[in-house]
């Protein structure tokens, strides 16, 4: 009689464990749905911020990108190049890395190559609506138009000087980076 009360009470107490236990991991579950359904909602909200243009001004541009953003009139377009030769329309921002690699080579372009084609440089994050009217998708983008102000080609990602150069070549344009 003994022995079976001690086994009763031995079954008790690892019946009350494994519940313990059980309640613990559906606690930890809980737990960790909660931080997944928060960080929806933070990445939801970014969405939205991003989508509305409200990204707060960024500060700390590297001096070449911000030379070749001032050099960007916002009033020209796609339709109405400014001196009637081809145009490079670089789309970025100026925290995005490989926009500030591209950031040089669009400085030199823009300084051998000025009596050939124009070489616009756009901040997408600080004007969103040129990221809309282009239809740009990954920063940064670089388009290509002709004199007429028709896009001849469009390319997503760096694009280096000579990659560039080769493209102008191959759309009927020859430049060749020393203003010759």
């Amino acid at each position: 009689m003994r022995r079976q009360m001690q086994a009763r009470r031995n079954n008790f107490s690892a019946a009350y464990n494994f519940k313990t236990v059980f309640e613990v991991i559906a606690m930890k579950k809980h737990i960790r749905n909660i931080a997944i359904v928060a960080v929806l909602v933070v990445a939801v909200v970014a969405v939205v911020i991003v989508k509305q243009g409200k990204r707060p001004q960024k500060t700390g541009v590297p001096h070449a990108i911000a030379q070749v953003a001032e050099s960007v009139s916002e009033t020209a377009t796609a339709s109405a190049p400014i001196r009637g030769i081809p145009r490079l329309v670089d789309l970025g921002a100026g925290k995005c890395i490989p926009c500030k690699m591209m950031a040089p080579i669009l400085e030199d372009l823009k300084k051998s190559n000025a009596d050939k084609f124009e070489v616009q440089f756009v901040d997408v994050w600080q004007n969103p609506d040129s990221g809309r009217k282009y239809g740009i998708r990954v920063i940064p983008t670089q388009i290509f138009f002709a004199p007429d102000g028709k896009e001849l080609f469009r390319h997503e990602g760096f694009f280096g000087k000579e990659d560039i150069l080769a493209k102008w070549k191959e759309l009927g344009f020859t430049f060749n980076g020393n203003n010759q």
